[in-house]
């Protein structure tokens, strides 16, 4: 089982990044050729959204190397919480291409101004393969976000989905113009501008949760103190707190044991809850275990 744990953690974040980059760099050549030689300047519109999003790869590896960095003199616990301003920002680059596109379809609407040529087939298969690629990199990209539990990989995964929609809105758009209907473009548009808007606000929420000490979920804490409590020596668990730090746990939490024991052996049991819960959850940084006696009477 080990084994495979280890082989599912061969990718690193910074590696999904980088192939995030080659692919949209490769794709969104694609999308402007076909563009301009299939007569669609939604096409072209949409390949240029998808070369915008190698910016937002490049803010994930900058967040994460920072994220990675050793405690230092200024930074004693750590830099984790630089992957949540990652998360931030590219919460804020999904919002604002959410809202251009929005704006962009109200616009053509307003002013009646839809294109007149008419898309040839090559523009038609080139949004057919951008919805394909795009949507299997946003679950590829939203698979190693939960594995690593990071948000900012998480945000960028939900690039891939925006760039994904915005090509659905230009499928809609060129097979409308092809049928003689081209304000079926901009209508589509504006549904999948909700969807990009909605995606930027649970990114930002769940950003601005993990930088303000939030606790776990109630689940969790009930499974650290169930691995506390089988721990050989630990009679019960008095109390727990956690605080959500970046992308890492921190755990305060207090034990009882047999008051009649030796401080050493109490000590060990202590040891011995601390080595069993950083086992099982990988996520947590920090560990304070206290130890209080129980008097049989």
């Amino acid at each position: 089982m080990q084994s495979v744990k280890s082989c599912k953690k061969k990718t690193t974040i910074t590696e999904v990044a980088y192939i995030s980059i080659i692919i949209n760099v490769i794709l969104s050549a694609f999308k402007l050729i076909a563009g301009f030689f299939g007569r669609s300047g939604a096409m072209v519109s949409d390949g240029f959204h998808s070369l915008s999003d190698v910016l937002s790869s490049f803010v994930v590896i900058i967040g994460v190397k920072i994220a990675q960095k050793a405690p230092d003199k200024d930074h004693p616990y750590g830099h984790e919480r630089f992957e949540c301003v990652a998360a931030l920002v590219l919460s804020i680059l999904l919002l604002i291409t959410g809202v251009l596109i929005g704006r962009s379809a109200l616009e053509q609407i307003r002013t009646n101004s839809f294109d007149t040529q008419t898309p040839s087939l090559l523009a038609l298969i080139a949004a057919i393969v951008s919805i394909a690629v795009k949507e299997g990199m946003y679950w590829f990209t939203r698979h190693y976000a939960k594995l690593y539990s990071s948000g900012a990989l998480m945000a960028d995964a939900w690039h891939h989905r925006s760039d994904s929609l915005s090509s659905i809105g230009a499928l809609i758009g060129i097979a409308g113009a092809r049928m003689g209907f081209p304000i079926l473009e901009p209508l589509a548009s504006l549904i999948i501008c909700v969807f990009i808007v909605k995606a930027a606000y649970d990114i930002f929420r769940d950003a601005i949760m993990k930088m303000v000490d939030r606790s776990c979920n109630p689940d969790t804490e009930k499974e650290i103190c169930d691995c506390a409590r089988e721990v050989d020596g630990v009679i019960d668990v008095l109390s727990i707190q956690t605080r959500v730090f970046g992308n890492r746990i921190y755990v305060d939490i207090e034990i009882t044991a047999d008051g009649s024991i030796p401080l050493s052996q109490s000590d060990e049991i202590a040891q011995s809850v601390h080595a069993a819960i950083e086992k099982k959850f990988p996520t947590i940084k920090h560990i304070a275990v206290i130890t209080r006696p129980e008097i049989s009477g």
